[in-house]
């Protein structure tokens, strides 16, 4: 017997699936939940037999190949991003930033400059709340500032964002998007829906040509990048436009070279077309207090800066960290490779690396890859690896863990990865007499 009421299904019970059920059902309408962890596929199967449903939200951890999404296209039911139904609620406006590096940084630091001016925002997707438990606690906000993840994108339909920001595009994720064209196309989904985008687009300079299509359908386009005839210039700490100086952000968190030319433009950018002081946007970004494990200097002995990058889970940002150092650099990196080509790298390291050190499941490639460019050492652990560039590193260097990979061989993740590192560099200030 076929149940006639319409319901929506969830698959996923984490943050994401329970955040959209709860939003749901204070509107009154019925939900089904599915998670691995109570249900089997043959649950899954029954469900739609028996049931009419309208739409599965789908929570990000949840790829387009597992077999439950097959499922639910044999019974031709929609799929749509836990994402999109937050979004779908709100009645304000939605900045939506989306990239392979520099995200969460990027919405902090807009979501702190319009509360700084006074306006009402609230902040979620994939930087830590589900943008349906956001919207549910304050769907009258003046805006909603969402980090995106590809992940999150994947399953998008109706998605458009009052302001879409792609930060950068970078080999990422490749282990489940398949291959580069794949992750650069959900990735041109923050513009919003071809058929109907309302969407205002800021993206590279150097990507323009990737976005043709999408960019078609938005509503403006702006552009930034270090080249002189980006909208938006990025140069020596300050970003221009139309020739003059717009935003100085020398002396600030935004002043490395990898996050002035990706969030510190294309939040310029984006403050400027919103006609928002520049004075309140520098001010916003000299009380920028760094996110944990993202560049983060945790201290400095006989002259060494140590630097905990380890949410640095790409080779990108890898690259990215390492451009950013001041000096010579001992590289801490090593874990689950995302990527299969490593060669793209090489030229950083080559410039800017003393001596690598490498250690977890991908040491061997990794050393096999640079070895024959770069002092390479293979480590069994970061201990191991920490206390052997501890006494390589000289004053004036950066001792530099940026994993480029995955943590889950030897942590339980990049926050466990990262503080282990703090911990080896408060033995060493410790054993050196450094003060904490």
């Amino acid at each position: 017997m076929t149940d006639s009421n319409p319901s929506t299904l969830i698959i996923g019970a984490g943050k994401s699936g329970l955040a959209a059920e709860a939003l749901l059902q204070s509107e009154g309408m019925p939900t089904s939940i599915f998670d691995e962890q109570t249900h089997t596929i043959q649950n899954l199967e029954d469900h739609c037999e028996v049931s009419v449903i309208d739409q599965a939200i789908i929570s990000p951890g949840f790829s387009l190949t597992h077999p439950w999404c097959d499922v639910l296209r044999q019974y031709s039911i929609p799929l749509c991003s836990e994402i999109e139904l937050g979004w779908s609620r709100f009645k304000g406006k939605t900045i939506a930033v989306t990239g392979s590096n520099g995200k969460s940084s990027t919405v902090k630091w807009i979501t702190e400059i319009l509360k700084l001016i006074g306006d009402d925002v609230v902040l979620g997707g994939n930087y830590g709340i589900p943008a349906s438990e956001v919207v549910l606690k304050n769907a009258e906000a003046d805006w909603l500032v969402l980090e995106v993840s590809s992940f999150q994108l994947e399953t998008v339909r109706k998605f458009s964002p009052t302001v879409g920001i792609l930060l950068n595009l970078l080999p990422n994720h490749l282990d489940r998007h398949d291959s580069i064209d794949a992750y650069t196309a959900i990735k041109g989904r923050i513009f919003g829906p071809s058929f109907s985008s309302e969407t205002h687009a800021i993206l590279p300079l150097d990507l323009m040509d990737s976005y043709e299509k999408e960019l078609k359908t938005t509503r403006s386009v702006f552009n930034f990048g270090t080249s002189s005839i980006a909208d938006y210039v990025a140069s020596e700490g300050v970003i221009e436009w139309q020739g003059q100086p717009l935003l100085d952000l020398r002396g600030t968190h935004f002043s490395t070279s990898h996050l002035l030319e990706s969030s510190g433009a294309a939040v310029a950018t984006l403050m400027h077309a919103l006609e928002i002081d520049m004075v309140h946007v520098r001010k916003a970004a000299l009380l920028f207090q760094g996110l944990s494990h993202r560049f983060e200097q945790v201290g400095i002995v006989h002259g060494v800066t140590c630097l905990n990058d380890s949410k640095a889970t790409n080779l990108a940002a890898m690259a990215a960290a390492v451009r950013s150092c001041q000096g010579k650099v001992h590289l801490l990196a090593g874990g689950l490779l995302k990527e299969s080509d490593l060669t793209f790298v090489k030229e950083i390291l080559v410039e800017k690396v003393s001596r690598l050190y490498v250690f977890g499941e991908s040491a061997f490639k990794m050393k096999a890859a640079w070895g024959d460019a770069v002092a390479c050492s293979s480590c069994s652990s970061l201990k191991e690896a920490f206390e052997l560039a501890c006494k390589e590193a000289s004053s004036g260097e950066s001792l530099l863990l940026s994993p480029g990979c995955a943590s889950f061989d030897q942590f339980g993740g990049f926050e466990d990865r990262g503080d282990q590192f703090r911990s080896l560099v408060s033995r060493w200030k410790e054993k050196v007499g450094v003060k904490i």
